[in-house]
């Protein structure tokens, strides 16, 4: 075995199968073999579906399905997974039944989540499919019962994906846990330049920290990600300046907060935005993800004047959870209810128009009938655009799951009641007849749309061209899913520098051209 396999086992934190010998004992174990004289069998004994030996397995050559679940900070993950492995040979199929091995990325968030994921494992092992694991799950508690035989790689290790999947296929189990560090310092993760298969070639998601400073009570994804570990400033905008010369034109920056980036590092979020935006060209944005309301408050000045840049979305998902005091100390959310209203208040007054998205969870333990009828009062008040409703899920091993529960069905009419009321009200009825200068990003599940979102990140519909109908907005507050289109052209985005970093897009998305170079002349659509 090579020296570098031998610096593998540095990290790897279990050999699962106690039949695999270590990469030194096969080495050593090869030189006491002597060969022996195999007795001829005929063809009709031959076991037709007998694996070959590993040994005689090709690594890179075989077909290799990815199915992830969960935030954008853990698609990302998964985006730069397939990169590498493609880099290095493997074909990536969107064919799950042809594919020799699954990728499984998952999400610990829900207890729903977490099913998907425990049901593909056993289709996978049903379909004589090999496994590696990826994700929060594994991470966060590798030694399940229904882990137990399957190779994992770890949040932090995804630089090594091919090294495990290499190894998977052979058929060996192999797990790398360990943490990025530098000097004993923990870092964000593997390196940003790394290679990447985007689902949505025009977006490029960029995690700018790992972890979190909080130690919510309900909260299974500090157990996978950990402390607050952020990358240096010049990384982030180096990834930046690469991925606008492969064709993007939209950025969005990830993390379970952040808010909280640069703390561990000696800068903060508003230092990086600032220098992020000195790259962004003409026509492309960045998008902000979710930061929680305790690190905000003390960049209100500095985060208002950023996101009135004219290249950055003036939205925000600042998640509350609950408008109870009571609730918010039980979850140990470290603000109160006025805190988010003061950061809410602060920043519509300061940047007209801005979109606040946040977050409800419903049922959580020790909820009373007042507690969230708070709650509800506070959606009335601010008729949030974009609303996240979530039902309570114990998830194992947090503080809030060992907590006296909920009955099922008093959360169930919770979440009920909740959404019923943001279906009630219509939060762009005061925007139809405006006129909206909007970015062309990508296609609806049913390619019967294009998806675009205005300044304020509020999202339309327009109807194809192709399909010979007049175009029709729908704003939404609801974001769907998205699809990546199969058919692909070439084409050059205006500031990709000299013929190089051609982007491979979809047919279907050839408007976006035309659009986006409109786009630049000041052409404005009509809802």
């Amino acid at each position: 075995m090579p020296a570098a396999c031998e610096s593998v086992l540095e990290d790897i934190e279990d050999i699962v199968s106690a039949e695999d010998l270590k990469p030194h004992d096969r080495h050593f174990v090869r030189k006491n073999v002597f060969p022996k004289v195999r007795k001829r069998s005929s063809q009709k004994n031959v076991q037709a579906d007998e694996e070959p030996p590993s040994d005689s397995i090709i690594p890179g050559v075989q077909k290799i399905w990815i199915r992830t679940w969960g935030c954008s900070h853990n698609n990302s993950d998964g985006e730069y997974m397939a990169g590498q492995l493609a880099a290095y040979g493997y074909k990536i199929t969107d064919d799950s039944a042809e594919a020799d091995l699954w990728l499984l990325n998952s999400c610990t968030v829900k207890n729903p989540a977490e099913d998907h994921f425990r049901n593909s494992i056993k289709k996978a092992q049903e379909g004589k499919k090999k496994v590696v694991l990826a994700g929060c799950v594994p991470q966060a508690q590798p030694r399940q019962e229904y882990l137990k035989g399957l190779s994992i790689i770890g949040v932090q290790q995804i630089d090594r994906v091919v090294e495990v999947v290499e190894e998977t296929i052979k058929g060996h189990s192999v797990r790398l846990l360990g943490q990025k560090k530098d000097n004993g310092k923990r870092l964000g993760g593997a390196r940003l330049d790394l290679p990447k298969i985007r689902k949505n070639p025009l977006i490029e998601i960029i995690s700018i920290n790992t972890g979190c400073l909080n130690a919510c009570t309900y909260c299974k994804t500090k157990h996978a990600r950990g402390d607050l570990a952020s990358y240096p400033i010049e990384e982030l905008v180096d990834r930046a300046k690469q991925s606008f010369q492969e064709g993007v034109c939209e950025i969005w920056l990830t993390s379970e907060d952040t808010g909280a980036y640069g703390r561990d590092i000696g800068t903060d979020l508003p230092t990086l935005l600032w220098k992020l935006v000195e790259v962004i060209p003409e026509g492309a944005m960045l998008r902000l993800g979710m930061t929680n309301p305790p690190y905000i408050l003390e960049h209100l000045e500095e985060m208002a004047k950023i996101l009135n840049h004219p290249r950055v979305y003036a939205f925000l998902h600042i998640p509350v959870q609950s408008a109870s005091d009571s609730v918010l100390m039980d979850m140990k959310r470290e603000y109160c209810v006025a805190d988010f209203k003061q950061v809410v208040d602060f920043l519509k007054e300061k940047v007209p128009g801005i979109t606040i998205a946040t977050d409800i969870i419903c049922g959580f333990p020790g909820e009373t009938d007042e507690d969230f009828q708070e709650t509800m009062k506070l959606v009335e008040l601010y008729r949030f655009p974009s609303l996240f409703i979530n039902q309570f899920y114990p998830r194992p091993g947090t503080p809030a799951a060992k907590m006296p529960q909920v009955p099922a069905a008093v959360k169930k009419q919770r979440t009920k009641d909740l959404s019923q009321l943001f279906h009630s009200y219509n939060p762009y009825d005061h925007k139809v007849g405006e006129r909206q200068r909007v970015l062309v990003t990508e296609e609806s599940f049913d390619s019967n749309y294009y998806v675009a979102h205005n300044p304020f990140y509020e999202q339309e519909f327009r109807r194809s061209a192709q399909n010979g109908t007049n175009w029709k907005a729908q704003p939404s507050a609801e974001i769907p899913g998205k699809t990546q289109p199969s058919s692909c052209m070439a084409l050059q985005l205006p500031w990709q520098q000299g013929g190089g970093g051609l982007k491979i897009l979809s047919v279907s998305l050839a408007l976006l051209a035309v659009l986006v170079m409109f786009y630049y002349r000041g052409m404005k659509t009509e809802l």
